[in-house]
């Protein structure tokens, strides 16, 4: 049914449903400010448990049908504890219940039993959901040991050749499996050695297996919604009009993709948003185009959609991914929120600052593109009017040569930071052209190190200059004392991160000609 405007009309909100473990499950009634994981377990489903509230112990851990391409489908495990149910409408999720059942164990369960993976067992149905996510991942294939010879797929058997598979190391098993897409997962009970080697010991899904016969079919798609509740209302447009009328409408609005900042203010802040808008599934803010002279991302794509689709084209961006959060947060969190929140401390906008990025804002009078250095504002302040929203954000090319990622945090992963440094240089014939570098966690925005900047450019990229340039940056930004870090500290990162990345990259005779 279409309204006079052209867009299709909402569903009333008694039709609203979430297929649940293979069941529709409806949500009359439900506030639109109640978590997923909320919602679960007043169904009874309490296997996913709240331990942190905040997406960083993964103890809510539940897998969804999320697009894989056009035509197919991969289950993503995402935290519950930060999604909002509203958000699921339409959708397929899959909960620890709905794996196996206690006549027949999913794979996953009995390889974290037999081999000791669960101790008090509170963690243990988040680490299950985010273990079958991965042994479902499309591509996870077993790694032949070193001088195996397997054959050719493109020979149609005739001619072994040599594998150019990575051999197995300590993040990455011999059945393909990435520890990583258990980052965000925490348990202090067992221990990581069991839950380590039960996914290690995990084999190819069965032909028979529903879960992975579900991949071959296309992902569920999200209709407009409207739901209603007490202290709200979540709406999801039908497109990127209908949401820019929405939010010409409602200025004042909250803005949620993966709710990854969001969900928190709601869980251990009491925030209630009385109009919400969700676009994560508006498919004109979920493209990815690649050319000889930009990259544009769509600002609703999440990090991991993000870093496998460019698949390695932006070094920097591939050495930020990994220290982002947690794959359970990539999965959720986008650029486009990144830069929504405009926080200081986002990991996002340092490297897009030396990677010279613009942002693509839109709203019903039009499209603006602002450059980031100009972007930022104040604290948690930008240039965007309440009535845009963060439609792309775009990359030009060619990349530098020499670039860096560099985030100082109390943990390797999974961590927020204390400072955060992006480097893109352009050094040619030993001399650097052009430098670029973004800083996070030393003033009250993201900025641009342009003294620093000025003190390379031109001159030999030797270690002289870069012990010059790194006095110069210790002066950058105003860092303050905190309970992270003290501003003597943060200084000295800032000078050490330039010395480290000459150190990395000085005996170069020449990059980027």
């Amino acid at each position: 049914m279409t309204a006079p405007n052209g867009h299709q009309t909402t569903e009333p909100q008694a039709t609203h449903e979430v297929t649940v473990n293979g069941k529709p499950c409806g949500l009359a009634g439900l506030d639109p400010n109640t978590t997923a994981l909320d919602w679960l377990r007043g169904l009874g489903l309490t296997g996913a448990k709240e331990g942190c509230a905040e997406g960083e112990c993964g103890a809510c851990s539940v897998m969804v049908a999320r697009p894989d391409g056009d035509d197919r489908t991969q289950w993503t495990p995402v935290n519950a504890c930060l999604v909002p149910a509203a958000a699921l409408v339409g959708g397929e999720v899959v909960t620890a219940e709905g794996l196996g059942s206690p006549e027949m164990l999913h794979p996953v369960q009995r390889e974290v039993a037999v081999r000791g993976g669960s101790q008090c067992g509170y963690c243990t149905p988040g680490f299950v959901c985010s273990m079958a996510a991965e042994y479902y991942r499309a591509g996870r294939r077993p790694v032949p040991a070193a001088g195996d010879r397997r054959p050719d797929p493109s020979q149609n058997g005739h001619e072994p050749v040599d594998s150019v598979h990575q051999a197995p190391d300590h993040e990455h098993g011999p059945n393909g499996f990435d520890l990583h897409a258990l980052s965000g997962n925490l348990c202090r009970c067992t221990g990581y050695r069991p839950l380590r080697d039960a996914a290690f010991a995990l084999g190819e899904p069965a032909q028979s297996d529903p879960f992975a016969a579900r991949r071959a079919a296309p992902a569920p798609v999200a209709a407009a919604i409207r739901v209603h509740g007490d202290t709200g209302t979540y709406a999801r447009p039908g497109d990127l009009g209908e949401a820019l009328e929405l939010l010409a409408e409602h200025p004042e609005a909250v803005l949620v993709a993966g709710s990854t900042d969001w969900g928190v203010d709601v869980n251990i802040r009491g925030a209630r948003a009385p109009f919400a808008i969700g676009l994560d599934r508006l498919a004109e803010l979920r493209h990815l185009d690649l050319s000889d002279d930009v990259i544009e991302i769509g600002a609703a794509l999440s990090l991991t959609e993000v870093e496998r689709g460019l698949a390695g084209r932006v070094p920097l961006l591939d050495a930020l991914f990994p220290q982002f959060a947690s794959r359970l947060i990539r999965n959720g969190a986008t650029i486009g929120g990144n830069l929504g929140t405009a926080s200081p401390i986002g990991d996002t906008p340092p490297a897009l600052l030396a990677l010279e990025a613009s942002v693509v804002l839109t709203s019903v009078a039009g499209e603006r593109v602002v450059p980031l250095a100009d972007y930022f504002t104040g604290y948690r302040q930008t240039l965007r009017r309440p009535d845009e929203l963060v439609r792309a954000v775009r990359v030009p090319m060619p990349l530098s040569g020499v670039t860096a990622f560099h985030k100082v945090a109390k943990r390797r992963f999974d961590d927020i930071s204390s400072v955060a440094v992006g480097f893109a240089l352009d050094v040619r014939d030993g001399v650097v052209a052009k430098a670029r570098i973004g800083l996070g966690g030393v003033a009250a925005t993201p900025v641009r190190a342009l003294a620093t900047e000025a003190a390379l450019e031109g001159r030999s990229w030797s270690a002289e200059v870069a012990r010059a340039a790194a006095d110069v940056m210790r002066g950058e930004g105003t860092p303050l004392d905190d309970h992270r870090a003290s501003a003597a500290y943060r200084r000295s990162m800032l000078g050490t991160a330039l010395l480290k990345l000459h150190a990395q990259t000085g005996e170069r005779e020449e990059v980027g000609a």
